[in-house]
């Protein structure tokens, strides 16, 4: 990359030298600066004028970035449109060109892992960078302003990114529904190339698969890797319907977690000098701002799948955790399912969300060599303020969340709850006295032949009077006497044949979570 990078700027400097620096003559005449600067990070406006002198020439745009800069995130705009005044947009480094987006772009981002096309990923050097004002056309009698929003996110808070990098894809307060664990070239997923050979499979395939399945949003989970933030970069705006989060597996010898919406590298060592133990890990991360889930905790961690189960060899501040993975792959049912794992860490008095993943590492849904692809079973539905991965996150930390466990498209499950006037949605929690009751409310769709089975503190409880789903939109209610202590209720619905088919999270009553 440095070798590509440094012959692009050796052309660069060929063609360019000239018009470039002799531009830069007049900079002082064109350009004013304003420095803002905010409580966490930089915000630099650059603001200019130009003229017909400037018709057909190169300006460049000085401005200094700072030791410890993570990313560096550019919002253009001029005026004079309407006058036809063109003004093309490029970016130098103190070692020469970084890219050359012309006209097609108004805002574009740079860090180490990933940047918008047209411009080149890698190291961000502190020192003093120049924008690259190129300009086509402007009248002789005309005049333009051009602004340019700088910001800088610093590399303890990477994670921090401008929020015009974080699109909304729908407004709408809704139910979302996604995977939370899927694989790419980046780590291990393979797939049939054009002579049927297996390589690695590129994230655009898990997009359209995901796409194909009926999803709203999909959480990109390579092992230990956040190269595919790169690519998640330039695939976003085609898929404008399809929300793509970047993440992290975090694989260990000790367990495997997700790190959802990482922006930049993360030791996973641990167990060495670094990374001495799961706290240490946790806690940057959680500096970060960045949540984590447990994933498939009861998998046997041994030579088939090194590291796979949840094997800490020291105890674990789970109050860093937002969730589980209760449901990873197409069947609960097994002894491998994360559901009793996730039970127990309710009963002791843990928060921790449920959520599922697919855990895929085969794009295709259908390739008749390598069977077909697992995307979206299960299905993680969130119900989030709008279609946005910082909605998104929210939505999982709220525990307003259900899985859809065999992948259905339109299967709907809400769980609510009344009392004194107020109600309490799945995931909230509320206080009841001794011998106060409260009223449940369990809404199901596209659900027919299926049986509801409510769980108090993890076991069945006989709390309706029938339990079948008749309808394609039914409602189910029951009240419910509190004891004064600590419980937390949730629900399933299984299908005719037995097979679990929908998975709530708990209301939580009484509940005060433990001391670590």
């Amino acid at each position: 990359m440095r070798a590509w990078r440094g012959w692009l700027g050796m052309v660069c400097l060929l063609l360019c030298v000239v018009p470039v620096y002799a531009g830069a003559a007049q900079q002082d005449e064109h350009t004013t600066e304003e420095h803002v600067i905010e409580e966490r990070a930089a915000e630099l406006v650059l603001r200019g004028q130009l003229d017909g002198r400037d018709h057909q020439t190169y300006r460049t745009v000085p401005f200094t970035v700072a030791p410890g800069t993570a990313r560096i995130t550019v919002e253009f705009d001029y005026t004079g449109r309407e006058d036809k005044t063109t003004i093309d947009l490029g970016l130098l480094d103190p070692d020469g060109f970084r890219g050359w987006s012309g006209g097609n772009k108004r805002l574009f981002t740079v860090s180490a892992n990933d940047a918008t096309p047209s411009y080149l990923p890698g190291h961000l050097k502190p020192g003093t960078w120049k924008l690259l004002l190129g300009i086509p056309n402007i009248r002789p009698d005309s005049k333009a302003e051009y602004t340019a929003r700088i910001r800088f996110t610093p590399a303890g808070t990477p994670e921090e990114i401008p929020a015009s990098l974080l699109p909304v894809l729908n407004p709408q307060p809704g139910w979302y529904r996604g995977d939370l664990h899927m694989h790419t070239a980046h780590s291990d997923a393979s797939c049939a190339n054009q002579s049927g050979t297996r390589v690695p499979c590129p994230l655009f395939l898990t997009a359209q698969a995901a796409v194909e399945r009926g999803l709203d949003f999909v959480a990109i989970t390579d092992h230990n890797a956040v190269s595919h933030l790169h690519d998640i970069r330039g695939l976003q705006p085609y898929y404008d319907r399809l929300l793509m989060m970047p993440g992290m597996e975090i694989t260990t010898f000790q367990g495997h977690v997700n790190a959802f919406g990482l922006q930049a590298d993360l030791d996973f060592r641990l167990g060495s000098d670094e990374v001495p133990d799961w706290n240490t890990l946790l806690e940057r991360m959680q500096q970060r701002g960045v949540p984590v889930s447990i994933n498939h905790p009861m998998v046997p961690s041994g030579e088939r799948c090194m590291g796979c189960g949840w094997t800490p060899k020291n105890p674990v501040s789970l109050h860093r955790f937002i969730a589980v993975e209760a449901v990873n792959g197409v069947d609960p049912g097994t002894p491998i399912s994360g559901i009793p794992f996730w039970h127990k860490q309710l009963s002791a008095g843990y928060r921790l969300t449920a959520i599922g993943g697919s855990d895929n590492h085969n794009a295709p849904l259908q390739e008749a060599s390598f069977g077909a692809s697992r995307i979206g079973i299960p299905t993680t539905v969130v119900y989030a303020e709008n279609l946005s991965q910082p909605a998104i996150l929210a939505g999982i930390r709220s525990g307003r969340v259900f899985i859809d466990v065999q992948g259905s498209r339109d299967r709907k499950l809400d769980f609510n709850v009344r009392h004194d006037g107020g109600e309490t949605p799945m995931g909230g929690a509320l206080a009841l006295e001794k011998d106060a009751r409260a009223s449940f409310t369990i809404d199901i769709e596209n659900a027919v032949g299926g049986r509801v089975e409510v769980l108090v503190d993890g076991e069945p409880a006989a709390l309706l009077g029938d339990a079948k789903v008749h309808n394609a939109a039914q409602r189910h209610s029951f009240d419910w006497r509190s004891d004064g202590r600590r419980h937390w209720l949730s629900v399933n619905v299984y299908g005719a044949d037995g097979r679990l088919q929908l998975l709530s999270n708990p209301i939580y009553v009484n509940f005060a979570a433990p001391a670590d």
